[in-house]
């Protein structure tokens, strides 16, 4: 007998209830919230506010894991190997996610296909900044002097392949002139460099940049993005001063591992976006140089494809590859 018109209804019902009870009582039990950056750092700020106030919006605990190396690698394939249950989420950034695919042939994971997106967090421009007693007062004055000596120019990076690096890379092609990049093993290491006057120059964050200017420690000459930020408001972009194509900047988004259900990644999104929008995570970030975004899982899966191109076109003009 084929079976009724009623008959496929009950089926279809009974067949639904164990994914409703599921979504229904996710989560059961704490949250695994991995970050590829040390603690102190601007995604662990990002990590650990976001996932302080995600705890009481779900009702359970969220524990930040820092599994910091290999510019955010590590932590991503801990991640994409991770049960897609929902329990075990990234905080992944511009870094591990659109660039090391475009730089490094034998990437263990795949973002576009081993993460499901789940919200773009925040935003951060990066600065231009140099050692504090540096000579050059403005980005005329370190585009000239590049220029005419371009063998003691350098800039420091927090690793091969990261934004860092290309932004310096940009630069030297904007101005039209040649720079060494000196690449560190840690963002400490980094700022030390510039710090103590080993470099001439480097790229951070908004974020890392903010409390370093603000105690003496650097100078800052130019910023990237399409306008000046709310905190660091004095420091002229890139484009104010004649250089339009100096403009990248880092982005942290929310990924689970690709298999978790529909249900659980939209319970993700709303709880992380509430999360970013209650009143004391979103002071805290913007204070920590961050703009918030707090996307929808459609508009980050765009952002993806967009940063993949605009990120291959660039290590293509490099010509730079790590293998």
């Amino acid at each position: 007998m084929k079976p009724t018109f009623l008959g496929k209804l009950v089926f279809t019902a009974c067949m639904a209830i164990p994914l409703s009870a599921l979504a229904a009582s996710w989560p059961e039990q704490p949250i695994r919230l991995t970050v590829g950056f040390p603690a102190g750092t601007g995604p662990d700020i990002v990590a650990r506010s976001v996932g302080d106030q995600l705890s009481k919006e779900i009702e359970q605990s969220v524990v930040v894991e820092n599994k910091a190396g290999a510019g955010g690698q590590i932590a991503a394939q801990s991640v994409a190997t991770s049960t897609p249950n929902g329990y075990s989420i990234l905080l992944g950034e511009v870094g591990s996610i659109s660039i090391s695919p475009e730089t490094t042939s034998t990437l263990s994971y795949k973002p576009q296909k081993d993460f499901a997106p789940i919200t773009e967090a925040v935003r951060a421009n990066f600065v231009l900044v140099t050692p504090a007693d540096s000579p050059y007062k403005s980005l005329k004055d370190f585009v000239d002097n590049a220029r005419k000596n371009p063998e003691k120019f350098n800039m420091a990076t927090f690793g091969a392949g990261t934004p860092g690096h290309f932004g310096a890379e940009m630069l030297a092609e904007a101005g039209g002139f040649k720079i060494e990049p000196v690449h560190y093993r840690s963002t400490g290491d980094a700022v030390t460099a510039i710090v103590s006057g080993q470099v001439q120059a480097a790229f951070i964050t908004t974020a890392m940049a903010a409390p370093q200017l603000a105690g003496g420690k650097m100078r800052a000459l130019a910023i990237t993005g399409s306008e000046r930020t709310k905190m660091l408001g004095d420091i002229p972009t890139f484009k104010e001063q004649g250089m339009p194509s100096v403009n990248f900047g880092a982005w942290f988004a929310f990924f689970a591992p690709a298999g978790a259900s529909d249900a659980v990644l939209d319970t993700l999104n709303q709880k992380i976006v509430a999360a970013l929008k209650h009143e004391q995570v979103r002071t805290t970030l913007e204070n920590a140089g961050f703009v918030i975004t707090a996307s929808s899982r459609d508009q980050l899966k765009e952002l993806l494809v967009s940063e993949q191109k605009t990120w291959s076109e660039v290590v293509k003009k490099t010509g730079f590859k790590i293998n």
